[in-house]
């Protein structure tokens, strides 16, 4: 006979941990939905400042064995040239050597000081030698030159192809941190792209940069020499530098290109390098460099348009200044040359070109 107990009922304390569990899910579930979503943009914006700077950091540092191999390059080629002078200017020695040798020949005996002359190894024959005197002295001094030029240069070539093997190798690793820090920034896109158009602009700073264009036009006449009339507006230093001040200026909107010098593209120590070019003057390639160009200011106040600006603390980042405490710099991948506020950035000092 089929059995009619009544099934048993959970107990109080089970029925307890199910109503907890509910609630619990019940709770997370509101506070997902209701996430601060300031909180998140701050997440990704923090991330995407930190890829940014490693980015800049890598690319002034890539800068800077650029530059150093570009020299060792034409140090190099100068002493290849120096070499096949040296090497030139012994085979003619032997070739002269080498027409007594056989005149001596033909007379059946050849002299024992122009078979040493004639052999490959100059300082072997410069120690035997002294035991000869059949030498000329002018073949002796010329043998000595060329063997001594040719010491030299070899050792000099070794050194330029040592110094370009450390730069080879230095560039490489460079170039797989420019790897490394690309993909970051890719992941940083990723997470750009889930935001709306007003908040991707929000994080990466755009929105600022386009509220102030209007302003920064105003203040653009502070960044060249302005007439005595002009009230409040401050003048450049120099006429050299209100003129890289100008030359930046017309790039304002120029995409931000690793490790491009214009003049359609720049990084940030490119575009104060190529501005202070049109005004005839030569800037070191870094910004760590650039900070030595000129008188350091460490008042802000005293600051002058066109003066240089450098930013972190390891001078990773340089701008120039545009007045009213602004700066014109190239400020990161994924921007464009623009006006922004100084304060959005750790300022160190400012440098004036002499």
């Amino acid at each position: 006979m089929a059995s009619h107990r009544r099934p048993k009922q959970p107990g109080r304390t089970r029925v307890t941990v199910l109503t907890a569990t509910a609630a619990a899910a019940v709770a997370l579930s509101a506070q997902a939905a209701h996430a601060d979503p300031q909180a998140s943009k701050q997440d990704v914006k923090s991330k995407v400042d930190k890829l940014y700077e490693e980015a800049e950091q890598a690319t002034e540092k890539y800068n800077g064995a650029k530059e150093k191999q570009d020299k060792l390059d034409k140090q190099v080629g100068d002493l290849q040239d120096k070499v096949a002078r040296g090497q030139e200017e012994l085979n003619k020695l032997r070739n002269s050597l080498g027409s007594m040798a056989t005149a001596q020949y033909r007379t059946g005996s050849i002299d024992p000081a122009l078979q040493l002359l004639l052999s490959s190894d100059p300082d072997s024959y410069l120690e035997r030698a002294s035991t000869l005197d059949q030498l000329t002295t002018k073949q002796a001094e010329t043998l000595r030159q060329i063997a001594g030029k040719q010491r030299t240069l070899k050792q000099e070539r070794q050194e330029a192809a040592d110094k370009l093997a450390d730069l080879e190798s230095t560039r490489k690793a460079l170039g797989d941190k420019k790897k490394e820090i690309q993909e970051k920034l890719s992941d940083a896109q990723e997470l750009l792209n889930t935001l709306t158009a007003k908040e991707k602009a929000e994080v990466t700073g755009e929105d600022k940069a386009q509220e102030g264009k209007g302003g920064d036009r105003a203040d653009r006449s502070g960044g060249s020499r302005t007439d005595p009339g002009d009230q409040g507006k401050p003048v450049p230093e120099s006429q050299r530098a209100g003129g890289a001040l100008g030359a930046a200026q017309g790039k304002i909107g120029s995409p931000y290109v690793w490790g491009a010098t214009g003049p359609s593209s720049f990084d940030c120590s490119g575009l104060t390098s190529w501005a202070y070019a049109q005004a005839g003057v030569t800037l070191p390639r870094m910004s760590q460099d650039q900070a030595n160009a000129g008188t350091r200011i460490y008042d802000q106040g005293s600051l002058k348009p066109g003066d240089l600006v450098i930013f972190y603390g390891d001078l990773h980042h340089v701008g120039l200044y545009a007045g009213n405490g602004q700066v014109l710099h190239a400020p990161k991948p994924g921007a464009n040359v623009r006006y922004e506020a100084m304060g959005n950035m750790p300022f160190q000092f400012g440098v004036r070109v002499g």
